[in-house]
């Protein structure tokens, strides 16, 4: 990668999740350790994140049904009881579980990519996103390198999320939009993101999509993860639905 050198690599080899690059739970401050827990499997070189038919809700006093297995490269929260912790902003969340601070990858600027196939399942929606690790309340807003609804895959054609959320960042303007591209998510295919203190560049397999003229500038961690959504969508494949990844890399820019 010219001007970039390599700093966080995963190709999921092995049988098991590495745990020095990963949290294996979603959001896990806001609910219990049983819910939070993604469901994956690692082997032949991949990572298949999993929805299966057991699952319970991630936390259903917040968002009901929704069934979630994610990974992510850090974790802040503040105490028992507390409104303080990552992605919980004006949700009502408190803090059920007390958490460890961590902070396995947290890059400040660099270029992420993933090479991945997602599900066409309408109840499910596939992401790489990154957030602030949030330690200040402004450290908070969201780069979406992609986010792909089941919905929305199809033989010729898959439209792809990304862009920015402000969250708590007065920085930020909301800049967020759905691209039409030519591919079929099924598929594995190459998501990335340049982000600079400039600006924040999307692109799929190589080929550059768009621009977002802002950035965050604070430490972000990844997150990377499958979401079930409940009824009324009808689901149309068999569990466990499947988001299966190759690959996630991060660079720094050299000098």
């Amino acid at each position: 990668m010219d001007g970039y050198e390599l700093e966080f690599e995963d190709t999921f080899d092995g049988d098991r999740l590495d745990g020095s690059r990963w949290v294996p739970r979603y959001l896990p401050q806001w609910t219990t350790g049983d819910a939070s827990a993604a469901r994956h499997r690692v082997g032949d070189g991949r990572l298949d994140l999993l929805i299966e038919a057991d699952q319970p809700p991630w936390c259903p006093e917040l968002e009901g049904a929704l069934r979630v297995s994610s990974l992510q490269t850090g974790v802040f929260a503040g105490p028992l009881g507390s409104t303080i912790g990552q992605h919980g902003r004006g949700s009502g969340a408190v803090v059920r579980e007390p958490q460890r601070d961590v902070r396995l990858y947290t890059p400040r600027y660099g270029l992420i990519e993933m090479r991945a196939r997602t599900t066409d399942d309408p109840r499910c929606m596939a992401a790489l996103w990154m957030i602030g690790y949030e330690d200040e309340p402004e450290r908070s807003a969201e780069i979406c390198v992609c986010e792909i609804f089941g919905r929305d895959v199809g033989r010729d054609a898959t439209r792809v999320g990304m862009g920015v959320h402000p969250f708590g960042d007065p920085s930020i303007t909301d800049d967020f939009t759905q691209v039409t591209l030519p591919i079929d998510a099924r598929d594995f295919h190459v998501y990335a993101v340049e982000w600079t203190p400039d600006r924040v560049s999307f692109s799929v397999d190589g080929r550059h999509v768009r621009t977002v003229n802002q950035s965050p500038a604070y430490p972000m961690q990844l997150m990377l993860g499958i979401y079930e959504f409940p009824e009324p969508v009808a689901s149309v494949r068999p569990y466990p639905k499947r988001f299966t990844v190759d690959y996630v890399r991060g660079y720094r820019r050299i000098g």
